[in-house]
């Protein structure tokens, strides 16, 4: 009779073709928790706005700093896929950051015409050449 036999060829596998797939939705998911546990959204559009920014600038961002310092090496190691995690989740803050400055200058000039704006921010940087 032969014995029965565990075999983890099939969980290294996934493990390898999905591990940092698994990370990086992980880590994206946290930021995302992390930054609207800071500040919490004032409305529903704003926290999806929030969300949706975070999650693709910390794919987009993470996925950059991996192709841009080939660490695709990491992915087989399950010490280097939470290390790729990590580049993942601190590319989500970033991402958020810019989104809120923007729509904050944004909304802070909503009845002004677009020359205004366009004067105001060549001020702004005249301002900062001196």
């Amino acid at each position: 009779m032969a014995e029965p036999v565990v075999s983890t060829a099939g969980a290294t596998v996934f493990l390898k073709v999905y591990g940092i797939w698994i990370a990086a939705v992980i880590c994206a998911s946290l930021i995302a928790l992390v930054i609207m546990l800071i500040r919490m959204p004032k409305s529903p559009t704003e926290w999806a706005v929030g969300l949706i920014c975070t999650l693709v600038s910390s794919f987009t961002g993470g996925s950059f700093l991996i192709v841009y310092f080939e660490l695709h090496a990491w992915v087989v190691d399950p010490f280097g896929v939470m290390a790729l995690g990590g580049i993942f989740f601190m590319s989500g803050l970033p991402g958020w950051a810019i989104v809120r400055w923007t729509t904050n200058f944004i909304h802070q000039r909503e009845s002004k015409t677009i020359l205004d704006v366009v004067r105001e921010l060549k001020d702004a940087k005249d301002e900062l050449k001196k």
